[in-house]
Formats: structure tokens, C-alpha cells, sequence
């Protein structure tokens, strides 16, 4: 049963990027509640091993048409969380990012049009659509202005997501996040894989016994959001009948980066700071608790003591 009492058990739902931080997260918690998960990857910056064993697993890229809409056709709930979501990167080849992001978002879009079994698509979107904003806590409605491709492109795809969405009928709703974090989020032998965020990072150096690496002055500030929580914002998405909406999820608590590097308790070095990054990010979480009825449970503090779990 999940949280509304519906029963959920054997509906089919697709995960985008189910190898990935987040997508895995979902995963486990979709076969938990007793839906059927095949999970859609190509493993360029997934796990294999993070694959739910009970998950049907098709292993393949977003960006190719046909792979999109054998895999998608017959889900009742599509998660999209597949990209290339690393902003240094995406200016190194934001070509090739540009296709995952905005071009596979566009294929998952066509797969799905007239589906007959469909009833939502939670599109994974990211506040770094936001930029530096100018209002804080910063609502859906502030203006949008990108600082690098990858926040151009989540913005673009989102964007396809509810336009496309409303002239086909596909059930969408896009979650906004802010910098999310937990276990899995750091991959070692990919530096650059999806969702190496700060606390990932900071983490795998106290794990090693190295000094954080803090960019710049470490004034600027994050508002981090545990994966769980993550994961059941998508769940209320899903379970909606909320439609071509788009909702901020973060906690609305940011800490500055030399703030939380305290907490982990070990030397700091700086290294120099890297353009294309908000200076503060924060979220006005108030529309999605009243729409979805979404909060976040986990306060920082607890979630750093899971990360390990």
C-alpha cells in the first residue's frame, strides 16, 4: 500500500537512468510497494550492480527511438531520470549532452504519445534552471536564467515535457531539484558519473582520508535534499492528478559549503571556483506541499549518518 492506501501492486513502471543515484533509489522503493520495474540504461554512467535484482533490466540508451518505445509502451508510470546531469561537463560537450538530455527526453515524449496505459510521467528536472536567483526562497514562478548547457538543456527538456505532454495528452509532472544527495551518489571509478555532488565527494575523501576539497571561499550555498525523500516526491507525483505542472523539491535550508564541511570534520584545502554555478540555491517548497502534499523527513544531520547505509 503506499502512503494514499492505494494498492499499487503489479502496476508496471519504467525508470530512465535505474542504474543511476536517484533512478536506483526509485527503483527499490517501486518494487518495495510491489510494482513491476524495468529499469532502461546504458550504463555510461550507472551501475549494473545497483540494479534491483527483481527489476527487468534493458540495457540501452535514451537516444535511440526504437529501444525508447519497445521499453516504454507498456508502462502504466515512466520515470525519467536519464541524463547527463554533471554542469563542467556539459561545457566540454554540450552536443553530446544536448542529445541525452533534451533529445532523449524528446524520444521518451514520442514513445509515449498516444498511449493507451499511460497514466503519469514524472520528469526528473533540476533547479539550476534558476541560475543565482534574485528572490529566496525561490519559488517556480522566478525567472529562469541557465548558467551552463546542462541547466539550459533540463530547462529545454522540461519544457518539451509539459508542451509536448499537453498537446499529446501524456500525463506529465516535472520535480525541480535542488542538490540532492545520500547513499550511492559518489562513484569512485567515475568522477564524473551522475550526481557527484558535494556531500558525495566530501564523503568519499573522509572515507579515504584525504582533505576536503572545497572550491572558491566555500560561501556559497546548497539546499540539500536526501534521495529518500527525493524518491517519495516522485512517488506523490506519480500518484497524483496533478498534470504539466512543475514543483520545486528541496528542503528550504541551505548551508554554506564551508559551513558543512564542519560537520565532516576534516582538513579543508581550496581549489579554485568554478564558473557556471549558482552562488546559493533554495527552495520555495511551498507549492508542492500544498498540491502533492510533499514535505522532506530527513533533516541534514540524520542524512549524513546514512550515507554509509
Amino acid at each position: 500500500m503506499t502512503k494514499s492506501g492505494r494498492n499499487e501492486a503489479g502496476r508496471q513502471a519504467v525508470v530512465t537512468g535505474g542504474a543511476g543515484f536517484i533512478g536506483s533509489h526509485i527503483t527499490d522503493r517501486l518494487i518495495e510497494l510491489g510494482f513491476r520495474v524495468t529499469v532502461l540504461d546504458d550504463l555510461s554512467t550507472g551501475i549494473e550492480a545497483r540494479i534491483n535484482p527483481k527489476a527487468n533490466f534493458v540495457r540501452g540508451s535514451i537516444c535511440d527511438p526504437e529501444i525508447v518505445s519497445s521499453t516504454l509502451s507498456a508502462a502504466e508510470y515512466v520515470f525519467h531520470t536519464a541524463a547527463l546531469p554533471r554542469i563542467q561537463p556539459s561545457f566540454d560537450d554540450p552536443v553530446g549532452h544536448e542529445q541525452v538530455n533534451v533529445i532523449g527526453t524528446i524520444n521518451c515524449l514520442q514513445a509515449l504519445k498516444g498511449s493507451k496505459n499511460l497514466k503519469k510521467l514524472v520528469y526528473s528536472a533540476s533547479s539550476a534552471c534558476y541560475g543565482t536567483p534574485e528572490i529566496f526562497p525561490t519559488p517556480e514562478t522566478a525567472q529562469i536564467s541557465p548558467l551552463s548547457p546542462y541547466a539550459l538543456q533540463k530547462y529545454t527538456a522540461e519544457q518539451y515535457a509539459l508542451l509536448l505532454g499537453q498537446r499529446f495528452e501524456i500525463p506529465t509532472v516535472a520535480l525541480r531539484y535542488f542538490n540532492v544527495y545520500g547513499p550511492r551518489s559518489f562513484n569512485s571509478t567515475n568522477p564524473f558519473n551522475a550526481y557527484s555532488s558535494v556531500i558525495g565527494i566530501f564523503h568519499n575523501q573522509r572515507q579515504s582520508g584525504t582533505a576536503l576539497t572545497i572550491t572558491g571561499d566555500g560561501a556559497q550555498s546548497r539546499d540539500f535534499v536526501h534521495v529518500s525523500d527525493v524518491v517519495e516526491a516522485n512517488l506523490a507525483a506519480a500518484l497524483s492528478s496533478k498534470l504539466w505542472e512543475s514543483y520545486n523539491v528541496g528542503c528550504g535550508a541551505p548551508i554554506s559549503i564551508a559551513d558543512l564541511a564542519l560537520l565532516f570534520e576534516r582538513p579543508i584545502k581550496h581549489i579554485p571556483e568554478r564558473k557556471g554555478e549558482a552562488q546559493i540555491t533554495w527552495a520555495d517548497t511551498s507549492k508542492i506541499k500544498r498540491e502533492l502534499g510533499w514535505t522532506p523527513k530527513i533533516d541534514l544531520r540524520s542524512g549524513l549518518k546514512k550515507l554509509d547505509e
